[in-house]
């Protein structure tokens, strides 16, 4: 049961990784720490559990105190989520929000530029 709950722990670290594009981190724990905010609280919940318990596997006297149901729904629940998640969309969401910022910026700027220009009496 140990290395059934630790390989399907590291196959969710793995899909972490491809779709939330989370570089750093080997085990599910570390990745959890390092992308946790990218998680809806509910996801977050679970894959704490999911990492949790892949840790706790890892120690023979606690190995046997895992209970597979609330496991398999955790996985679920954290599968589920991540099999909905677009990288690409994801990544053009982030190139559209810092244009999104410079044009802000850019029109803010020009318009200082212009009441400047205005009230100098240049226009």
């Amino acid at each position: 049961m140990d290395s059934t709950v630790t390989e399907r722990a590291e196959t969710l670290a793995e899909m972490m990784t491809e779709r939330l594009g989370i570089k750093r981190g080997e085990t599910p724990g570390d990745k959890l720490r390092i992308g946790g905010r990218l998680l809806p609280r509910r996801v977050r919940r679970a894959a704490e559990y999911v990492a949790e318990t892949a840790d706790r596997v890892a120690v023979p006297r606690f190995a046997g105190l895992v209970d597979e149901a609330q496991f398999a729904k955790a996985e679920r629940v954290l599968r589920n989520h991540l099999e909905t998640v677009d990288p690409n969309y994801r990544r053009k969401g982030v190139v559209l929000g810092v244009l999104g910022w410079l044009a802000f910026n850019f029109l803010v700027i020009a318009g200082l530029v212009i009441w400047y220009l205005w009230e100098t009496g240049r226009i």
